[in-house]
């Protein structure tokens, strides 16, 4: 059968592969459209396998919202070059409000979601043989709230970080403050009873050698260390934190001021605790253009 240029353009234009593979696939599917698509797919997976080994430590987070509930996610890739793709920034709204509205726990059930184009996994497999990177969906979290809740959602440098919050009985306003400061302090905890037992024993030895080390006595010590354990507090816990609009409250205070209580919050930063590309511009840019 012969293969024409229309039949190529359709083909590349709904599957994003190069003019060459598209051509190649029809003519091995004796021009049958649908069939050359999961010739290219199977390809596409073959193309990914590769790449499963290559690090994937940049790409973006997002928070998507509707009515009651709301989803954070993080999905990676291996440039930031590639972050700043278009149609990789339209995968992650496609996958995120898919994930939205369904009720996955795990990423092995999130990966089973359907988009509009098709499973979460097979079509970020497609995205791999467009984009020519490794890509991932890393991490995400669905979070509810009731009708007397609001949501806070904050992004920062882009989506690099994400941050959404529940708050109890304040405004939107409020509630993203609370989402900018999460953003931009850095707590990794809600507040002190969230923090784990061996966190807080840890930090409880290290200050009580730190004061030991200075020639303080036992018991002046542990009252040393009572201090600076309110002090790591403001540190890590996000309602102990001075506010970032007024130093002189705390969030908790802040946020009691206008009449709530911060319930929850979920922050990422994309790539927090991954390994890191070590390249510079120059080689990221050839090896786009090289489709490696």
């Amino acid at each position: 059968m012969e293969i024409t240029a229309s039949m190529v353009k359709e083909l590349r234009e709904t599957s994003g592969a190069g003019m060459m593979d598209c051509k190649k696939a029809l003519s091995e599917c004796n021009g049958n459209m649908e069939e050359a698509m999961n010739y290219l797919r199977e390809k596409g997976i073959a193309k990914s396998a590769k790449k499963e080994s290559r690090i994937a430590a940049e790409g973006l987070a997002n928070i998507f919202v509707q009515d009651n509930k709301a989803i954070i996610l993080e999905v990676n890739s291996e440039t930031d070059f590639v972050s700043k793709n278009e149609e990789f920034i339209n995968m992650i709204n496609i996958i995120g409000n898919a994930l939205l509205k369904s009720d996955a726990k795990t990423l092995e059930e999130a990966n089973e979601v359907e988009t509009e184009n098709g499973k979460v996994k097979d079509y970020i497999i497609a995205m791999v043989a467009k984009i020519g990177e490794k890509l991932s969906l890393r991490r995400f979290e669905i979070v509810t709230k009731s009708a007397d809740e609001v949501f806070g959602t904050y992004l920062h440098m882009g989506g690099k970080i994400a941050a959404l919050t529940v708050l109890e009985g304040a405004n939107a306003e409020v509630a993203k403050d609370v989402a900018m400061q999460a953003a931009a302090m850095k707590p990794l905890y809600l507040d002190s009873e969230s923090v784990p037992a061996e966190v807080l024993e840890n930090e409880r030895k290290v200050q009580k050698e730190l004061a030991m080390n200075e020639g303080k006595p036992a018991e002046i010590a542990e009252k040393m260390v009572e201090g600076r354990i309110k002090k790591f507090y403001k540190e890590i816990c996000l309602v102990e934190q001075p506010f970032i609009k007024d130093g002189d409250l705390s969030v908790a205070k802040y946020v009691s001021n206008n009449g709530g209580k911060v319930l929850k919050m979920v922050r990422y930063e994309v790539g927090e605790g991954m390994e890191k590309r070590n390249e510079n511009f120059a080689e990221e840019v050839m090896n786009q253009v090289k489709g490696n």
